[in-house]
């Protein structure tokens, strides 16, 4: 297996820059198209836990948009072969000064493009990053 192909990386990040555009503008037909859209796509968030597109789709659209700007940063992105990548930020918000955000997602390459089927969002003290 051919691990972090420079041009799948350049796609991923290219995938990833423009969810983390739709995020902190609201786009939510933007993240909608970048999440798979199937039953078994799902997202632990913050406060909730999303099983399926429905569910995620429901929560973007339901979502205040205020406060979403956020800054990242030691964001990885790794692949594996030319249809399986993970990327990995961490994130910092001015509204909640003193935590630190984390987010995972799985990407997989369809006909259709790249598309988040999994993903994972937390918040720790920024005392306790290492």
């Amino acid at each position: 297996m051919e691990i972090d192909l420079p041009d799948v990386i350049a796609e991923v990040k290219a995938a990833f820059d423009r969810y983390e555009q739709a995020l902190v503008t609201n786009d939510v037909a933007v993240l909608g198209e970048l999440f798979r859209n199937d039953p078994r796509t799902l997202r632990y968030g913050i406060g909730e836990n999303l099983y399926g597109y429905e569910a995620i789709s429901g929560f973007r659209a339901g979502r205040s948009p205020v406060g979403l700007n956020r800054r990242t940063a030691k964001t990885v992105i790794s692949s594996y072969g030319r249809d399986t990548a993970v990327t990995s930020t961490l994130f910092y918000r001015d509204t909640a000064p003193g935590k630190v955000g984390r987010q995972m997602q799985t990407w997989i390459r369809f006909p259709e493009g790249w598309r988040v089927v999994a993903a994972h969002v937390s918040i720790i003290d920024e005392s306790k990053e290492t």
